[in-house]
């Protein structure tokens, strides 16, 4: 029997976080992916270096990749230092490969990275969303909503 999924992710240490994800994109799902990376991947990420803001995921073969997310070479790597943007496969369970895929090819959904962590256990792990692109009008609502909750949180303040 399976052990039963935490609702939230347990995010030790975020390293890299996509902010403009929620700004860009409606958010229908979330994943938690492993990463395969290379010795001196994990050590740059590990001194807080990387950076997935104009990073993407897209299936192939029945696989999941990274893709353009910017990972530099590690300070004190040698000559097997790693290749900064190559893309990075992701690691899933087969049914949730296939389910994204579906989602992408006939829902015209995007898998957009929204954050790499290390996990409770030092794992590196990938937050990833199945989104749907948002319009320029949905934009400014969220703005709107934006502002207005902010303006609110300063009227509560000053009266508290």
């Amino acid at each position: 029997m399976a052990r039963p999924r935490p609702t939230a992710f347990d995010k030790v240490k975020t390293v890299a976080e996509n902010r403009r994800a929620r700004y860009d994109y409606h958010i229908e799902d979330t994943y938690e992916a492993g990463i395969a990376l290379t010795g001196t991947e994990v050590k740059a990420l590990r001194f807080g270096e990387g950076s997935i803001a104009e990073s993407y995921a897209e299936v192939d073969n029945g696989q999941i990749w990274l893709v353009n997310a910017n990972i530099p070479e590690f300070s004190h790597g040698n000559r097997f230092n790693h290749e900064p943007k190559r893309p990075r496969k992701l690691l899933l369970h087969e049914r949730e490969i296939k389910k994204l895929h579906g989602a992408v090819a006939r829902e015209g959904m995007t898998l957009v990275p929204l954050s790499v962590y290390f996990n409770g256990r030092g794992r590196a792990k990938v937050e990833l969303a199945l989104a749907k692109g948002k319009k320029a009008h949905d934009k400014r609502e969220t703005i709107k909503e934006r502002d207005w909750k902010r303006e609110a949180a300063r009227i509560l303040k000053d009266r508290g």
